[in-house]
């Protein structure tokens, strides 16, 4: 038996359709509007079945795990870093492997620009499934939908939430072109933990997401910065809690709450350990 949802710790977001019709009609929105979206992390027994497909393109991107899905008749194998695009009004299935489930950002689009999108990315009914070649950048970009939509349905969270998708789709289309050199597993981890230093990153889920494991990933790591994941992200709050305590008057609880420690406490002992000082002492010192 398969479910649709409801793993712990998913986020599900669905607009209104009635907000959809009026997106569709509205300047800035009407190109590219998502109309649902979220985040399923080890979905067990996760399964869906649309025999008849949905008005809308469902875009699935695969950060952990594998699954496969059935698009058209077809059915393609589906596993991490990669991303599948169901045309809209088209047949499709799609599951989570028994043995290693998948953990799946994803979203359903809609617009007058999208039929053009798929068209220019080559994502067709025949050629659904895409290896990223930068996962991590897809995945902020959902991330950041999904965070527009949790904020509120104003208009102003509807058009973020599309102009995220708008770059979305624009950079599956630009992949498809890609003449620079790749940056390699380890740039592509440091630039997304630097768009995420408040957040819980784990050395497990970057790998996932460079399709390593988590020894090769954090050997390659250490090798190419001369730190550890998790050190590296130290580093990274911490000078923006530097440059808190020197541009702010924010209480110490609050500036390590701006940089994804919920223990102050903890906050001011990594602090010190870093910087050989209290974050109290630190702000106390002249600069400049």
């Amino acid at each position: 038996m398969t479910i649709e949802d409801g793993f712990p710790g998913q986020r599900l977001l669905v607009m209104p359709r009635q907000a959809v019709r009026t997106a569709l009609t509205q300047p800035g929105t009407s190109h590219l509007v998502v109309t649902d979206a979220g985040y399923f992390p080890e979905a067990r027994a996760h399964g869906m079945a649309r025999p008849a497909g949905v008005p809308q393109s469902v875009v699935l991107v695969c950060v952990r795990g594998g699954g496969w899905c059935e698009v058209g008749g077809v059915r393609h194998v589906v596993s991490a870093g990669q991303v599948v695009v169901v045309p809209p009004e088209t047949a499709h299935e799609y599951g989570s492997d028994d043995a290693a489930p998948w953990t799946l950002w994803w979203l359903h689009l809609d617009g007058c620009d999208l039929a053009e999108f798929l068209r220019v990315a080559g994502l067709t009914a025949s050629a659904p499934v895409r290896q990223l070649t930068d996962v991590y950048r897809v995945v902020a970009l959902i991330e950041e939908v999904v965070q527009a939509m949790e904020r509120d349905q104003t208009f102003a969270s509807v058009l973020a939430a599309s102009g995220a998708a708008w770059h979305l789709m624009a950079l599956l289309c630009s992949e498809r072109r890609v003449g620079s050199p790749r940056e390699s597993a380890v740039e592509q981890a440091q630039d997304y933990l630097r768009k995420h230093v408040t957040d819980r990153v784990s050395v497990e889920e970057l790998a996932a997401l460079a399709r390593l494991s988590p020894s090769h990933f954090a050997a390659r790591f250490k090798a190419e910065t001369g730190s550890t994941p998790l050190r590296y992200q130290t580093q990274l709050r911490m000078a923006r809690a530097r440059e808190l305590l020197d541009t702010t008057d924010l209480p110490v609880g609050l500036v390590a709450e701006r940089v994804g420690y919920v223990d102050p406490f903890y906050f001011s002992r990594q602090f010190k350990a870093v910087h050989g000082s209290t974050p109290v002492g630190y702000r106390a010192q002249r600069k400049g």
